[in-house]
């Protein structure tokens, strides 16, 4: 099993950053794709941007020039590093890891990312 608490989010202004850590615990983080996805409200989760254990990233194309995803496996930590932030961005984050293969097993129970003008 695989607990993951993330931890970063708070206010920030449009044009701003901010890096969401997520700590996981548990066995399995080593071999684990991690993810990070976010839910704005009234909207469904969406995938921002997954990292595999061999360094391989994707991003959703409204992210892509502006979020990086990387991890400390010694430490046990996946971080998301946002830049230029805008209003849409403004969502609930949540850290998910794939131990399995077949999408997140694991979800955090997410952190707050509130964009202000």
């Amino acid at each position: 099993q695989v607990q993951l608490v993330e931890s970063g989010g708070g206010l920030v202004q449009a044009g701003g950053s901010l890096r969401l850590s997520c700590a996981a615990s548990g066995t399995g983080f080593s071999r684990a794709v991690m993810g990070w996805y976010r839910q704005a409200p009234g909207k469904q989760r969406e995938l921002v941007a997954t990292l595999t254990t061999g360094g391989s990233t994707n991003y959703a194309d409204s992210v892509k020039g502006r979020f990086s995803i990387s991890r400390d496996n010694a430490k046990n930590t996946v971080f998301l590093q946002m830049t230029s932030l805008k209003l849409e961005d403004k969502a609930v984050y949540y850290c998910a890891a794939d131990v399995g293969g077949h999408g997140a097993d694991y979800w955090g129970r997410g952190t707050q990312v509130t964009v202000d003008a």
